[in-house]
């Protein structure tokens, strides 16, 4: 059994022993300290602690953006160690779906071309790619307002975009670093629904946040502090708080 087969088939992500450190000598900085973690499809892993305690390194680490001074990282059976840059930046635009605070939306194109930008980054035909942007759009209910600038939708509409253009082209893998963090309760709820519903059709993610209201959203809460897990909680039935939304 090689290393790519060695994990099932529902798991998404694995992080082996992953430590960051900056610097060397007296003026090195340890951001991560030997973090094991594992999602799962069908899972949303919260992720809290103070700042500075390492939770957006750990996001930066687990979407492949930074390597790690150690450890390993296995995104849908993929140690990303082994490989190469090409299969590295397929991964991210085939796999992973990153939501932001800031949305980082391109202000120049409407909803419904950024969502299908990375597609055609990918190589899609720009008509198969508009198909597949307008179903995403269609999943967060803004297909009314797919050929609107930025600048002409709302806080959380822009979020909802930039959630569809996380999850268009079937990505299975969701990073959130603070998504609502911009937004107001309403809004932030309406977001945190649309995620959730993402991740109960199949895909598997990961929420940075410092509110303990967002991070009850989660199937499992982990707990960083100073690089290092310090606790987990876990949700035995996420359904029913969920109900307790409606």
């Amino acid at each position: 059994m090689n290393r790519r087969e060695r994990h099932g088939a529902t798991e998404l992500l694995r992080l082996e022993g992953v430590s960051m450190h900056y610097g060397s000598g007296a003026n090195a900085v340890s951001a991560l300290s030997g973090v094991d973690l594992t999602v799962k499809r069908g899972e949303l892993v919260a992720i809290m602690g103070a700042s500075g305690s390492g939770k957006s390194t750990l996001l930066t680490i687990a979407g492949g953006l930074v390597t790690p001074t150690s450890g390993e990282v296995v995104i849908d059976g993929q140690y990303l160690s082994d490989a190469s840059s090409a299969q590295l930046a397929a991964i991210r635009r085939r796999v992973l779906g990153f939501v932001f605070q800031d949305f980082n939306l391109v202000p120049a194109l409407t909803a419904i071309e950024n969502v299908q930008l990375p597609l055609e980054l990918d190589g899609w035909k720009r008509h198969k790619a508009r198909l597949a942007a307008l179903d995403a759009l269609r999943l967060v209910d803004l297909e009314d307002r797919a050929d609107h600038f930025p600048d002409d939708l709302s806080g959380g509409q822009q979020q909802r975009t930039a959630i569809a253009r996380a999850v268009v082209g079937g990505r299975s893998l969701i990073l959130a670093d603070e998504p609502t963090g911009a937004l107001d309760s309403h809004t932030g709820e309406l977001v945190l629904r649309m995620l959730r519903s993402r991740i109960d059709d199949g895909a598997g993610g990961i929420l940075v946040t410092h509110d303990a209201r967002h991070a009850a959203w989660a199937d499992r809460i982990v707990f960083l502090k100073d690089g290092r897990i310090v606790n987990e909680t876990r949700r035995d039935d996420p359904s029913a708080l969920l109900g307790a939304r409606a």
